[in-house]
């Protein structure tokens, strides 16, 4: 084991103790991400990228779509970041490397990305577009990354 899977082993025993369904550990992380990458990520993505290009035809139309990523975005990165955790916690609980895995280290960009985000998003992006143009396409990578994520991350399920 690494250094992070010791740090976790007792948080993991103390969860092994509750004796969930080998499947639930195993299987839950990828149904529940599954779950919010599809409902608020595509949310996320599609508002986000409305509230750009209604800009100059439908200012009003654009308004409504930045202020609804700006309600779901932070909900979704705090749902991500407690579900990396849940995922961390998976692995060391079925006593799997966590550093050596592929899945690990998309999780872990994907994270760095949004974070990025959410820092520019605090900024109100400094009245600068072209600031509002990285988000968007910080935010959009990290959507295809999760494509790749999620890819990596099957992968994983299936060989333990």
């Amino acid at each position: 084991m690494s250094g992070l899977s010791d740090t976790l082993e007792p948080l993991a025993a103390w969860f092994r103790g509750f004796g969930m369904p080998e499947a639930i550990v195993h299987w839950g992380h990828p149904a529940m991400m599954g779950i919010v990458l599809l409902a608020m990520g595509s949310f996320v993505g599609v508002t986000g990228w409305k509230s750009r290009t209604l800009a100059e035809k439908d200012p009003e139309a654009s308004a409504k779509n930045r202020m609804e990523h700006g309600k779901v975005a932070p909900l979704m990165f705090v749902f991500l970041a407690m579900g990396y955790t849940g995922g961390v916690l998976s692995l060391v609980m079925q006593k799997e490397p966590i550093l050596e895995s592929p899945h690990f280290w998309t999780g872990s960009s994907i994270l760095l990305l949004l974070a990025m985000n959410a820092i520019l998003a605090a900024t109100k992006f400094g009245g600068q577009g072209a600031l509002r143009s990285a988000h968007a396409y910080i935010g959009s990578t990290a959507l295809v990354l999760f494509v790749v994520h999620a890819i990596l991350g099957l992968k994983l399920g299936l060989s333990i």
